[in-house]
């Protein structure tokens, strides 16, 4: 059933398109995308928790709701019921985490329902169990930023508590993976839909960081060693030390945090930095820490590309100029440039598809205005006509798109148009929220 629009977000969207009255098309596109996520994937429980579908597929990716909502929370410091919504996703990411923090995607019930029959550890409760890092970073950065948006720390209750020690648990037993019992196989499959080696993917070496399964767009990684990935586990692990600090006041969390990010970056330093011959020092997109190297940037968060958004660097850090000249070019073979369009893609997609989030990305981490205005005038000719973003589209022809609307896809648009007039500062994930209370979403 719709959530009916709260006279906040009516309010909001009004003070927004006041800002582009010159601009009918982008003001009706904000309007369509920041309502999307809110009016049609937003499932209240009994039990006070929020259920979040990812929009054309019945179940809750962690990644996917917790950046579906993230933008509401402009709001929710002045709309109690926003609030208590993201409250809510928050209390049901954990709840979902505690019952398995391999899983990536889960039912609204314990209805058994799945996307495939796969061989790996399922509950009734799972609808997939890709392992993902950036599962469980995106649930510790909505969790952190809810409370610098609102000041409400009780969320970090002992569900929090719970789920972050099996986050860390998780990240250092992946460290040496060759210890770990996860595995995945999926028969009749494409290859990137499964992993090799009998499920347990392809041989790594210790390197300090964690090991993936999967990326964020649910493919398999080639090496295990996802760097993104990793990166926004750092920026993750600092998120969870300040809260373990100023708020659980638990220094075991806080130690083991701090540590875990520590050895994580010194493994993303030594281990994923490459010499390119054109583009200098650049980031790895994975590795397997035994001198295998895949040389790309993917469409989906976290992205090399995606750094500086993410809070891992800064815009004008020299190695990730580096990689952004190298990702936004023709030697990232999933970059592609066409008759309309040109932008990052995804082995998830077509071939010659590029993403509106990819999109949203170059916009947000852009330093010069020429971009962004670039950026905004081709999202402005890329929406088919529908007002809504989709996952990808053809270069050469909008008009050929995977999904009519992306709920995802919607929200990052929402945040580059609010970016565009201030109202989030381009960077870290609604960097703002934190420096208008005195602080900083990530450091």
């Amino acid at each position: 059933m719709a959530q009916e629009i709260t006279p906040a977000i009516k309010q909001f969207i009004e003070k927004v398109k006041q800002h582009f009255q010159d601009d009918p098309k982008l003001m009706e596109m904000f309007e369509q995308t920041f309502i999307n996520t809110y009016k049609t994937t937003i499932r209240p429980q009994a039990d006070g928790t929020t259920f979040v579908i990812t929009g054309d597929i019945p179940a809750m990716w962690l990644r996917d709701s917790a950046a579906q909502v993230r933008p509401y929370l402009l709001l929710a410091e002045q709309d109690q019921s926003i609030a208590k919504m993201i409250k809510g996703v928050i209390q049901k990411q954990f709840f979902f985490i505690n019952h398995d923090p391999y899983a990536n995607a889960f039912n609204e019930t314990a209805n058994g329902m799945r996307y495939h029959n796969d061989q790996t550890e399922m509950t009734d409760w799972i609808w997939e169990r890709k392992y993902e890092i950036d599962s469980l970073c995106y649930p510790i950065q909505l969790a952190y930023l809810y409370w610098k948006a609102t000041g409400d720390t009780t969320h970090f209750d002992d569900s929090f508590v719970e789920a972050v020690s099996n986050i860390l648990h998780v990240w250092r037993t992946e460290q040496n993976h060759q210890q770990s019992n996860y595995y995945f196989v999926r028969d009749n499959c494409p290859e990137q839909d499964t992993l090799s080696n009998a499920g347990y993917g392809a041989p790594v070496g210790y390197t300090g960081m964690t090991w993936s399964g999967f990326r964020p767009s649910d493919d398999a990684c080639q090496y295990g060693y996802l760097i993104p990935a990793n990166m926004f586990a750092v920026v993750s692990l600092r998120q969870l030390t300040e809260i373990a600090k100023s708020i659980l006041h638990d220094s075991v969390i806080a130690e083991e945090a701090s540590q875990l990010a520590m050895e994580i970056e010194s493994g993303i330093k030594q281990y994923g930095i490459v010499n390119h011959p054109i583009h200098g020092e650049i980031y790895a997109y994975e590795t397997d820490g035994l001198g295998n190297y895949v040389m790309m940037d993917d469409a989906n968060v976290p992205s090399l590309l995606s750094m500086p958004y993410l809070g891992y660097c800064s815009f004008d850090d020299p190695i990730y100029l580096n990689t952004r000249r190298f990702i936004l070019s023709e030697d990232n073979p999933f970059y592609f440039e066409g008759k309309v369009a040109k932008g990052i893609g995804s082995p998830h997609t077509p071939d010659q598809y590029i993403w509106h989030i990819s999109l949203a990305i170059q916009g947000l981490t852009a330093i010069h205005e020429e971009e962004k205005q670039y950026i905004t005038e081709l999202f402005k000719q890329t929406d088919a006509g529908l007002n809504l973003m989709h996952e990808g589209f053809h270069v050469d022809d909008p008009a050929q798109f995977t999904r009519p609307w992306f709920s995802w896809a919607n929200s990052m648009f929402s945040e580059f148009v609010l970016s565009r007039i201030g109202l989030i500062v381009a960077g870290s994930p609604l960097h703002t929220l934190a420096d208008n209370k005195g602080g900083r979403v990530c450091e």
